[in-house]
């Protein structure tokens, strides 16, 4: 079965009868979306980014029978030629900071990764969309230019999100892809200072128009 986390653009996509459940899991209870797919707001409950509950979302896709799973997120942009406007697949990811796990009190590992025909799929659907590796910052606060000159050296786009759902994805045996909308350049690119944020409400407003029609391709598909 395939599942989708993303935004509010999600449900706004014409896609197969869903029905809303509320679904318990041993980390918390998800509001999910469920039909011949599974689809879950990432920010329902009004949930800030850094402080998503992505082991009670992934944990509820693996007792849905998710085994096919594409994360939909904004990111800002690190390199110049990747304007507002741009959408990524994501060829890898790494983050700095602590990534959840289902293994805290045992000894597990899993090489994390994207799955490649779901991404290659991806890029089918939006030849226009760049491969790029995603760097999770730990939120909520934007990075500062230092920090962004630093990773820049290593990844394409930061968000805050999709390197835990990724992550945890693999640790289910849940294959997975992510696809990344730019919806500003980070602090210091592209000739710009700090993000402005009515300007990446403006641009994700515009992307999210983009992948509205992009969700029902991808249903189409991966279901």
């Amino acid at each position: 079965m395939l599942g989708i986390i993303g935004g509010t653009a999600l449900l706004q996509a014409e896609l197969p009868p869903l029905e809303r459940k509320l679904i318990p899991t041993p980390y918390g209870t998800v509001e999910v979306y469920r039909g011949t797919i599974v689809v879950i707001k990432r920010h329902q409950f009004n949930t800030p980014p850094a402080q998503i509950n992505h082991r009670a979302h992934l944990a509820a896709c693996k007792i849905l029978g998710v085994d096919r799973l594409i994360s939909i997120g904004s990111t800002g942009s690190m390199k110049a030629e990747l304007p507002p406007g741009s959408l990524v697949v994501a060829s890898g990811y790494f983050s700095p900071w602590n990534i959840p796990t289902f293994h805290e009190h045992d000894i597990f590992h899993v090489p994390p990764g994207v799955d490649e025909e779901l991404s290659a799929g991806l890029m089918e659907l939006a030849p226009e969309a760049k491969r790029g590796v995603y760097f999770q910052a730990r939120g909520p606060r934007f990075e500062t230019a230092a920090e962004i000159a630093h990773f820049a050296e290593h990844a394409d786009v930061v968000g805050m999100t999709a390197a835990s759902e990724l992550t945890l994805a693999n640790e289910l045996d849940i294959r997975c892809a992510a696809l990344c909308t730019v919806d500003n350049y980070a602090n210091g690119i592209g000739g710009e200072g700090a993000p402005d944020y009515e300007e990446i409400i403006r641009i994700a407003k515009q992307n999210g128009e983009k992948v509205t029609s992009l969700i029902t391709a991808i249903v189409e598909k991966f279901a």
